[in-house]
């Protein structure tokens, strides 16, 4: 590196701070220690002078120290730099900050060149990559290279006091390190509190630092596991100011070119905690045929794309998020809650905008004709599940006679085509986690389908098979939901799992869904039933979203797409697009540049709805975890729901929470793990296989960290289980003494 030369002291004398300011105010990058003493000719006994005045301007929050042993000035930003943007103003141009800041720093100046063509321009909330060069003065010129959601590792932790500045204790599962909290950090913390925090580099002691972002409150405050899960997930929760207020700014709407349905009987059937209503939904005899019984259905599905207009701060946002994420204590929403419990909610005797799907129907449940239009409709009663199955049940109507009648007779001929076309019917056990008024878990509880819940499914199925028909037969883009066949390599793993059960498979013998149904026709009622269907639905392939129209083969339909739902997922409100622009219905519709994209979104959606998955299940998984805390020493009836080399997992019958149990918590020493037949056999000769019932007492849970451990009360008996179904299910609730070593272990 070239010498680079000052005019505050002479060659080999020490600097003073002002002038190793300026250094590193005027240099391009940040400096190790060897290069400023070279700048400034220092030598010999000197740097050790150099370096305690380096020392002394860090202390003084001048300068700081990165990358272990290169120096900033705290004000100064990196060459490459990831930038927030606050908002855009009146020019167009981006207010911006850089999102690692030292604490204390002043604002710098930036400004923001266009983007690249290759990347889409950033908007509020959004942040980039972006190289800067500086001006002087604390200005700099950015131009940006790449979006980035975050460059910084982040973890959640646990903040423990300490007499140097505290530690962060690391709650991600599989993570049992430290962190100290870096001397840059500005965010206050109280001995046991819940942090987000960013990984900075170790220090030359090893340890590594971190900086909290945020401070999620005390350990042992309501909603801390799902904010947990939310972070462990990477799922944005805050909505940028400029989102909000556009949500926020949204008028009521208008009858203008709209269809007005105001006085068609509509109703919504939701669950009883449900505050945003997509669908509501009438049904009549079909009186264009008198006398073949068929049907007249009318599906209103809120009009978001009245509101959320293409490459809108509103559809960034939405199209960010994709999906709206839904946990025991709360909704991450996919948009603002303006819109999403507001004006694109169905409420009753409120007037809102929707896309009205008119469907004609035969007795069979055929899809005979259908229409799409922009209407102004008004919900008569917003209905739950259980009052309409209770009002059903008792001959009731809980809106108009014959209102519940109709809808039943439209369902009856529905649910006739979904036998008819052979659907995938897996019965698996759904377990709903209950709270009490302080946000701690009092129950875990099992969820009953019912006829209504299957009433609102097969209208909902009926209208997006429809919205893709439309769409294909218009030759517009569609974004299909798609769901291929199983692979030969999944049949085969199938094959054998099921041989474990006494099930024997021919080779190609299954290959559609009523295959599959045979199967599970034919374990109804065993002690194994639950296990055969969590099997076969391991052996399916993973749904997703694409321009390709590769059938839905658990529903058996060739074309599907998701219409019904644009409050909560962006794929629907893309499909709405597509058929605004298709059938000419006004603004709003599909933009070409969006069309074009449509594979890259197909996975981007895809990969969200993934994400919403596995926190919607971590954070289940949690509450689970803190609820067995509460039940430390006693035992339930369970099954075996998973084997590894390490140990068994087991599923509470009852509650559906599941915990380990470590293969050195099996009695009898050291067992022998077959990954053929997935097996575990005991050293007395008991052997656990997949399914097996089993009694296991609570020994650790930690709700934080969603991990509990079980002991297995059942030691096995060899010639019991070397059949399924035979053994007797211990009965649940019963506590009793743990004979061997009560010595407390760390949950895994």
């Amino acid at each position: 590196m070239a010498q680079r030369k000052t005019t505050k002291t002479e060659a080999g004398q020490l600097p003073d701070g002002d002038a190793i300011l300026e250094l590193l105010r005027t240099g391009p990058e940040a400096l190790p220690t060897r290069e400023i003493a070279r700048t400034f000719a220092v030598k010999g006994s000197r740097r050790t002078e150099l370096r305690d005045l380096l020392r002394t301007l860090e202390a003084n929050g001048r300068i700081e120290r990165i990358q272990g042993r290169r120096w900033r000035i705290v004000d100064a930003l990196t060459p490459v730099a990831i930038l927030e943007v606050l908002a855009i103003d009146a020019d167009g141009d981006l207010k911006v900050r850089p999102v690692d800041r030292a604490s204390g720093a002043k604002d710098p100046e930036i400004e923001v060149l266009p983007a690249p063509r290759n990347m889409t321009a950033p908007g509020p909330g959004d942040r980039f990559l972006a190289r800067l060069s500086p001006r002087g003065d604390n200005r700099y010129t950015a131009r940006p290279l790449r979006p980035a959601e975050s460059e910084a590792e982040t973890t959640i932790g646990q903040y423990r006091d300490g007499r140097d500045g505290g530690r962060i204790v690391a709650l991600e599962r599989g993570r049992r390190d430290e962190m100290a909290v870096a001397a840059t950090n500005d965010v206050d913390a109280a001995d046991g509190d819940l942090v987000i925090v960013e990984i900075l580099p170790a220090s030359r002691q090893g340890l590594s630092q971190a900086r909290i972002v945020e401070n999620i409150g005390a350990g042992d405050a309501p909603g801390v596991i799902s904010r947990i899960a939310i972070h462990r997930a990477g799922i944005p929760e805050r909505f940028p100011d400029a989102v909000t207020a556009a949500a926020e700014a949204a008028l009521p709407p208008t009858l203008g070119e709209r269809l007005d349905l105001r006085d068609l009987p509509l109703v919504t059937i939701d669950g009883a905690d449900a505050r945003d209503f997509d669908d509501a939904v009438f049904a009549e005899p079909d009186t264009t045929r008198s006398t073949d019984g068929g049907w007249h259905l009318v599906i209103a599905i809120a009009d978001v794309a009245a509101y959320v207009t293409p490459g809108s701060a509103l559809d960034r946002e939405a199209y960010k998020r994709a999906n709206s994420v839904y946990f025991p204590d709360r909704v991450v929403p996919m948009l603002p809650e303006a819109l999403s419990n507001g004006l694109c909610s169905l409420r009753p005797d409120e007037d809102r905008a929707c896309m009205a799907a008119e469907l004609w129907i035969g007795s069979d449940g055929d899809l005979r004709s259908f229409r799409f239009q922009r209407a102004l409709m008004r919900s008569v009663a917003r209905l739950t599940y259980e009052e309409v199955q209770r009002a059903r049940d008792a001959g009731g109507n809980p809106v108009a006679p014959g209102h519940l009648d109709n809808l039943y007779g439209a369902y009856d001929a529905l649910a006739a085509a979904r036998r008819s076309r052979g659907v995938l019917d897996l019965e698996l056990p759904e377990q709903r986690v209950v709270l009490n008024e302080d946000g701690i878990v009092s129950d875990i509880v099992p969820v009953h389908r019912l006829d209504s819940h299957r009433l609102i499914e097969e209208f909902m199925i009926a209208a997006n098979v429809a919205a893709a028909r439309e769409l294909r037969k218009r030759n517009q883009p569609v974004m299909y939901r798609v769901h291929d066949e199983p692979s030969l390599e999944k049949l085969e793993d199938l094959r054998e799992a099921l041989s474990g059960f006494g099930i024997r498979i021919a080779k190609g013998a299954v290959s559609r869904p009523g295959d599959f149904n045979r199967i599970l026709a034919a374990v109804r009622g065993e002690a194994h039933e639950t296990m055969v269907n969590e099997l076969i639905l391991r052996s399916q392939m993973q749904a997703g979203y694409s321009p390709e129209n590769l059938g839905h083969f658990g529903l058996g339909l060739r074309d599907y797409a998701h219409f019904t739902s644009p409050i909560r997922r962006y794929a629907d409100l893309l499909i709405h697009r597509a058929l605004i622009r298709g059938l000419g219905l006004g603004d709003g519709g599909l933009e070409e540049e969006q069309a074009q994209r449509f594979e890259e979104i197909g996975e981007h959606i895809s990969r969200t709805e993934r994400r919403a998955v596995v926190a919607e299940r971590d954070a289940n998984d949690r509450y689970t975890a803190a609820f067995l805390a509460g039940h430390i020493g006693q035992s339930f009836a369970g099954s075996i729901r998973g084997i590894t080399r390490a140990g068994l997992f087991v599923a509470i019958d009852e509650k559906g929470a599941e915990g380990f149990v470590p293969t050195s918590r099996l009695p009898g020493g050291r067992p022998r793990f077959d990954t053929r037949t997935q097996t575990m056999q005991l050293p007395g000769g008991a052997i656990y296989r997949l399914g097996d019932s089993v009694e296991v007492r609570v020994s650790e849970a930690d709700g934080l960290r969603g991990s509990s451990i079980f002991d297995l009360m059942d030691g096995g008996n060899a010639d019991t289980r070397r059949s399924h179904g035979k053994e007797r299910k211990p009965k649940s609730g019963r506590k009793r003494p743990d004979k061997r070593s009560t010595k407390r272990r760390r949950p895994r």
